[in-house]
């Protein structure tokens, strides 16, 4: 038996969600995914689409411009909800074992989310990620790849009441998150796939990453 791919991680981390948590923690959870899905409010740029150019600052306080970077080969472009979040941890250091692989392909990983740096860097240091992990304050970027949404009150609710203040931890005065998200941009700058779901206990597949890539 092999380790257990991402997605039977993340599916036993739902069940343990599931399992442990108070039922209104659920229904409040639940409402917000479906809220997301019925909207469209944060469905994410589309294949087709111009990506967003844009700067932003890496854990160590160095600056990251997206088209520099799409100069050099294609961009796995990946937007998670910070390191407090379980499923996002997974996801990062499940991408982190593909790296070799998307660099052979002549193409990187960048991650970004709402959080602010020194939180990136305990992240990065913790799942000894070596690919750019970057913050968005305020989610301006996140905005610009349509993935923006403000938390509900009952959820806001709910992180409070396990001591997660986001807004202290992202540094900003907004309680916002971004739906996780993974694009793959070509040096076109043009978007070539995407995986957007509001669900955030679902994440694209490392597996599904190198095939996508391999079609740039």
């Amino acid at each position: 038996m092999g380790n257990p791919s991402l997605t039977e991680q993340l599916e036993a981390a739902a069940q343990e969600f599931k399992a442990n948590s108070p039922m209104e923690a659920q229904i409040k959870m639940g409402q917000m995914i479906e809220e997301l899905q019925k909207s469209g409010v944060a469905s994410g740029k589309q294949p087709g689409e111009k990506a967003a150019d844009f700067k932003l600052t890496n854990a160590l306080d160095r600056e990251l411009v997206l088209f520099e970077e799409l100069a050099k080969g294609p961009v796995v472009l990946v937007f998670y909800r910070g390191g407090w979040c379980p499923f996002c941890n997974m996801q990062l250091r499940a991408y982190q074992q593909i790296l070799p692989d998307i660099r052979a392909m002549g193409a990187q990983l960048i991650a970004i989310s709402p959080q602010k740096p020194d939180h990136s860097l305990s992240l990065q240091e913790k799942g000894g990620l070596q690919f750019q992990v970057l913050s968005d304050p305020n989610g301006l970027v996140t905005a610009k790849y349509n993935l923006l949404f403000d938390v509900p009150p009952g959820v806001k609710g709910l992180m409070e009441s396990i001591g997660l203040d986001l807004a202290e931890y992202n540094n900003t005065s907004k309680w916002v998150l971004p739906v996780p998200a993974t694009f793959m941009i070509d040096e076109n700058a043009i978007i070539r796939s995407s995986y957007v779901n509001p669900n955030f206990m679902q994440r694209q597949s490392p597996e599904e990453i190198l095939r996508e890539l391999k079609k740039l």
